[in-house]
């Protein structure tokens, strides 16, 4: 039996990167595709088993170019524009790279005569504003983004479905929560804390952790088993279908927060900044996961007190050097 051949779109971002070494340790061969010009300093060592391919997703020939070759058995489609704050500042980039990118996948791929599945990376953001009693959320819940990076996930999630119907291909839509791991932008919260926290340690800013809004709850997963999860998504999901991912436990980012401050080489001062609060933030979040183990047997294994360590000791070493 020969080698399943996985494309991978964004493969030297956070998630990509760890999908690309989880599929390379499952025997997939994996070929990646990635912005010109971009850093494949996450991919490390990996770039030496992965076939890699520069291309502008918005081009549609270089696309359809690449995919013709490769003819990939497995899509994973994560290239976006994933920082719901920048989402703010540059609504149009989002909307265009998210959406327009996905379709020049998805035409790609008919143009190609091939029939690969496709992983739809749609967001826990699909779902916007929600009600206690709505808590936690199923696949079934009234989608109501709140911001331009929700809005561009519901349209891929939705085109991925009506290509599904429209054309039969086979696409598969997740819902994943918050991941968090080693590689993740420091415009996220988490790792934003533990930069932090390192660069005080190392004397480089002031004891000071600068924050958003602490009294928000979400659902934390490891990057690892989310990733994990796409691949299950793929080889077990049902194309057309829509499938939440996450821990399904409600965490509260203070103690997020009381875990960097606690473990803290230095003494810290909490300090709110205007600058890290968000329009029309949701405060609590937590997904029913119950749909996607029942149809895949994933479930998380990594705990978020050791995934938090690894972000802080990732930081500690970014910083070092």
């Amino acid at each position: 039996m020969r080698e399943l051949k996985a494309l991978v779109t964004g493969i030297n971002g956070f998630a990509g990167s760890h999908l690309a070494e989880y599929l390379l340790c499952e025997g997939v061969e994996v070929f990646g595709m990635l912005r010109p010009g971009r850093s494949i300093a996450k991919i490390g060592s990996l770039r030496y088993a992965i076939t890699l391919y520069e291309v502008d997703l918005t081009e549609a020939p270089e696309v359809a170019k690449v995919i013709k070759e490769i003819k990939p058995d497995l899509i994973f489609h994560l290239a976006a524009q994933a920082a719901v704050g920048r989402s703010w500042e540059d609504p149009q980039s989002t909307l265009t790279n998210n959406i327009i990118g996905q379709l020049n996948v998805l035409q790609a791929v008919i143009a190609a005569d091939i029939d690969p599945k496709i992983l739809i990376l749609g967001s826990k953001d699909e779902y916007g504003m929600l009600y206690p009693e709505e808590l936690p959320i199923k696949e079934e819940n009234p989608l109501r983004p709140t911001n331009p990076y929700g809005v561009s996930k519901v349209a891929q999630d939705m085109m991925g479905y009506q290509y599904f119907l429209s054309h039969g291909l086979g696409c598969v839509r997740v819902r994943p929560f918050n991941h968090l791991g080693s590689r993740q932008s420091e415009e996220f919260v988490v790792p934003s804390f533990a930069k932090q926290v390192a660069e005080a340690e190392a004397g480089l800013r002031e004891p000071v952790l600068r924050v958003g809004n602490i009294e928000v709850k979400r659902d934390f997963t490891d990057v690892r088993d989310m990733v994990r999860g796409y691949y299950l998504a793929l080889l077990k999901g049902e194309p057309g279908e829509v499938y939440n991912i996450g821990s399904g436990t409600m965490t509260p980012l203070k103690s997020v927060l009381d875990f960097f401050l606690n473990h803290s080489k230095v003494a810290l001062f909490v300090e709110q900044d205007p600058s890290r609060l968000r329009p029309g933030e949701v405060m609590e979040s937590v997904c029913d996961y119950s749909k996607f183990r029942a149809k895949t047997g994933w479930q998380p294994e990594i705990p978020l007190e050791q995934t938090l360590g690894e972000v802080l000791e990732y930081w500690r070493k970014r910083i070092k050097e």
